[in-house]
């Protein structure tokens, strides 16, 4: 990562590509999964296409998250995503009373993002839910689906294929509850489209009289 004046590197072309083949990809299975979750809308053709495409486009993501990282653990970035125990609970507030009210009031960002932080406690917190927790789930609920037939005895212990479904689809429900906010928290840089300019350039301009 490198600053010039009037700007500076925050995300690599790596990091870029792989992060808009996995907003598609989780685009996609959304889509691919609503076709599934109501049949009836579509027709059946439709319905067994949407099965197919949903079923690959889920071992694509994983593997496609497996490459992410391995390559966040071997360049060391991943440090970006490990929240730090000194002062995290009073960021983490901070943090909190700016999305609620002080970015509305013209407030500066509790964190000035640079190379190396470009996340806050709370964005942190968030994602090694998901890459902890939802997408693990959202994986084990995905395989015992598609392979019911094969390890029936499991899929039994479990409570069948409806509780499955059902876990499945809450998880669904809460990776696009994450994509709005996601989408909805990008529009809070400098100005509404500066973090999404970052994520496609790989850099971010510096306000004057902050490169002053």
């Amino acid at each position: 990562m490198m600053t010039t004046a009037g700007k500076q590197q925050l995300y690599s072309v790596y990091e870029r590509v792989w992060h808009w083949l996995q907003a598609l990809g989780i685009l996609m299975l959304m889509l691919s999964g609503a076709a599934i979750h109501w049949p009836g809308l579509l027709g059946v053709a439709v319905f067994a296409t949407a099965v197919s495409i949903h079923n690959v486009l889920g071992f694509l993501l994983v593997a496609n998250a497996f490459l992410g990282l391995f390559y966040y653990v071997t360049t060391g970035a991943i440090r970006q995503h490990l929240p730090e125990p000194r002062d995290f609970v009073t960021l983490s507030v901070r943090h909190a009373a700016y999305y609620v009210g002080g970015m509305f009031r013209g407030e500066p960002h509790p964190l000035e993002r640079t190379a190396t932080r470009r996340l806050n406690p709370l964005q942190q917190v968030t994602y090694m839910a998901i890459l902890n927790v939802l997408l693990p789930l959202q994986l084990v609920t995905g395989l015992l689906m598609w392979g019911a037939q094969r390890v029936p005895d499991t899929v039994t212990s479990i409570g069948g294929l409806g509780i499955l479904a059902m876990i499945h689809t809450l998880g669904a429900w809460l990776f696009a509850s994450f994509v709005v906010m996601h989408v909805y928290l990008t529009t809070t840089g400098d100005t509404p489209l500066a973090n999404l300019k970052a994520m496609i350039v790989g850099y971010e301009v510096i306000p004057s009289e902050k490169s002053s």
